[in-house]
């Protein structure tokens, strides 16, 4: 007759309990798996699949309850985990949709706005359309794999146990969220500088002859020249993405505590 013991029981819940949250952290918070157009069953489909996959190679697990106050304690810090390697990544669309909308508001676009369920919120069209490609750029250098492969390192390098992400860590979070938004504001500078030379030589135009009608002649222009300008930055933009996400892979990287991965092609 086949018996288990109450230890053997235990062990086998940690083993898939513990990595599952893990991962379902991840899921939840990072780009494009997280994206609230996958359902919820496909997510959590996906982060059982990877559990099962992942538990035979985990490090040996700590003797302790899943159901005990240190194995609540080991949830919230695979939770942690999980939401900071995700996070990291998530700036980096962030920081690419917030460059969208800076160009969109000095295009006259403040007002194109619609809902988007992805951010269950309003969202401006440029800023959309910049989110949208960083997308088709994250696909193409095989960003979704590479999260998923580094999930997997973590396992490796930050065990299951009582020990986390040390403090410090977080702090190089908050300080990339920085770096990243700086960067997204070179993204949009090259539409920037041709609207502000626009501008300024609507002012002039407007100086030497006010009976000119501004907003009939201002709007129609400032409009056409971003669009212009987003035409011919647009193929410059896939080495800077490029970039961004690299940054944000050795970011993740380093979070876990694992050698940066070389850089996307």
């Amino acid at each position: 007759m086949l018996s288990i013991t109450t230890a053997e029981l235990n062990g086998w819940m940690a083993s898939l309990i513990w990595p599952l949250t893990r991962i379902l952290a991840l899921i939840a918070s990072a780009p494009l798996l997280g994206s609230s157009s996958i359902p919820a069953q496909v997510k959590l489909g996906l982060a059982v699949m990877l559990a099962i996959l992942i538990a035979p190679t985990l490090p040996t697990l700590p003797l302790i309850d899943p159901g005990s106050g240190a194995g609540f304690i080991i949830v919230l810090q695979q939770i942690v985990i999980g939401l900071a390697m995700g996070f990291a990544m998530r700036i980096v669309f962030s920081a690419v949709e917030a460059a969208g909308e800076i160009v969109g508001l000095q295009m006259g676009l403040g007002f194109a706005t619609f809902f988007d369920p992805q951010q269950s919120g309003q969202m401006q069209l440029i800023g959309r359309f910049f989110g949208l490609f960083a997308t088709l750029v994250f696909l193409a250098i095989d960003g979704h794999l590479q999260l998923i492969a580094l999930l997997v390192q973590s396992f490796a390098i930050l065990p299951i146990g009582m020990v986390g992400i040390p403090s410090p860590t977080f702090v190089t979070l908050a300080n990339w969220g920085a770096e990243i938004f700086m960067m997204g504001l070179r993204l949009a500078l090259p539409v920037l500088t041709a609207l502000l030379a626009t501008n300024l030589a609507l002012g002039v135009l407007t100086r030497a002859a006010p009976q000119l009608n501004i907003f009939a002649v201002g709007f129609p222009l400032t409009l056409s020249i971003g669009l212009l300008m987003i035409s011919l930055s647009l193929p410059y933009f896939t080495p800077v993405l490029n970039q961004m996400f690299s940054d944000g892979f050795a970011l993740v990287s380093a979070l876990i505590g694992a050698d940066a991965p070389a850089e996307s092609r």
